[in-house]
């Protein structure tokens, strides 16, 4: 049984392109980049490469380009900086749907003393920014908002977010972990002072990510020790997946017009027959701009764990919009923030598809998906009551 990928927003595969041209920097060109001699120095002119091709898909300089072990680090780097630039200050804003890297950090902050503002979205998922701005003031160190929700494919309005924020004085953030490589940036435009990236979620390996801070932008590492990243991030740098990072952002830039035109028209094709053909659905966030290849549908009356063990069955990968599988009956905190219903809250699963979706699985989905859902009402009360009414 071949495997449907879905779960793209979660991890994805490594581009054979990107695993070739990190190859050698394991067993053939291994030296440190840092070394003074000629074996170290052909991998410092790679990383160097590297860091540019990061740059170029940013639209940012190479020397604003920050390598690190992953887009957790890149979130909890770019907040503790900010509270050490602005020791005076003790608020922080972020948002009710952060991913865990900013929500659990700026929830912990609140135990040394700092004030943070959880910003509301509405039953879309969209930012209220009339809170945000009500919400500035001078004692506000930094604003943290994500760009893209990884559930919903929410996308907020960064750059009138940072606009505010440097009005008032504060430092902006953005974790835009699931944004880069589907959606254009341009941080030469932009206000954005601090950005994170994963590798993993734009075809590079697990363990690479890039924190993009802007010139002239006060910053503290987070990591201290070597001279590495010009003293901004201490370790031995990890060449390989920097490297491989390098590349696969240089592919995401030639993929992009794909991502935003058959990928999304996959995604919308899956999104119009599973409503048409499965009754009393919801799309979480779909009447908000989101990413290309995002799609969390609701369906009441089933456990989103349900829906996830059958489909695995069949061959297919997705995720669920609901904390249930890791052992929670609670939704996530992202649906419960958007006001989801509690009966379609449970029964939401996320697919994230990538470049290597094919029309072929999504038809298979489309087939696969509806009589699992009927199978699961079936056996709840609540579902088959609903069945019986119809």
């Amino acid at each position: 049984m071949k495997e449907i990928y879905l779960d793209n927003n979660a991890t994805t595969k490594v581009d054979e392109l990107v695993f070739e041209e990190m190859r050698p920097y394991f067993c053939e060109l291994y030296g440190n980049p840092s070394s003074m001699h000629f074996f170290g120095g052909q991998v410092q002119k790679k990383v160097d490469q590297a860091r540019a091709r990061v740059a170029a898909l940013l639209g940012a300089h190479p020397d604003e380009i920050v390598f690190t072990a992953c887009g957790t680090e890149s979130d909890n780097s770019a907040i503790r900086s900010a509270l050490e630039v602005f020791p005076e200050k003790r608020h922080i804003i972020t948002s009710r749907v952060e991913h865990p890297a900013v929500l659990t950090q700026c929830r912990n902050l609140t135990k040394r003393g700092y004030r943070v503002t959880e910003l509301n979205v509405d039953g879309e998922g969209r930012l209220d920014m009339a809170e945000l701005e009500a919400a500035l003031d001078d004692d506000t160190a930094l604003v943290s908002l994500m760009y893209a929700n990884n559930e919903t494919g929410v996308i907020f309005p960064i750059e009138e977010a940072a606009k505010l924020v440097k009005a008032k004085g504060a430092l902006f953030h953005t974790d835009a972990v699931q944004a880069v490589g589907k959606i254009p940036l341009d941080m030469a435009a932009s206000s954005i002072d601090l950005l994170s990236i994963s590798g993993h979620k734009l075809h590079a390996p697990k363990g690479v990510g890039v924190l993009y801070v802007r010139r002239g932008t006060p910053f503290r590492p987070f990591l201290v020790g070597g001279h590495q990243e010009r003293g901004r991030r201490a370790g031995t740098e990890n060449t390989a997946s920097i490297i491989a990072m390098g590349k696969a952002c240089e592919l995401a830039m030639e993929h992009m017009a794909d991502e935003n035109t058959r990928v999304r028209a996959m995604r919308d094709r899956l999104e119009r027959e599973l409503s048409a053909l499965i009754p009393n659905t919801r799309i979480n966030g779909g009447g908000a701009d989101r990413l290309p290849n995002t799609l969390s549908i609701a369906m009441e009356f089933v456990e989103g764990e349900g829906i996830l063990l059958l489909l695995s069955e069949k061959g297919i990968c997705a995720s669920s919009g609901s904390a249930c599988t890791s052992g929670s009956l609670e939704p996530s905190h992202v649906l419960r923030a958007m006001g989801v219903p509690f009966t379609c809250a449970h029964g939401s699963i996320r697919f994230s598809l990538s470049r290597f979706t094919t029309d072929a699985e999504i038809d298979t989905v489309i087939k696969e998906l509806p009589p699992i859902i009927h199978r699961l009402r079936e056996m709840s009360p609540f579902g088959r009551e609903f069945l019986n009414k119809k």
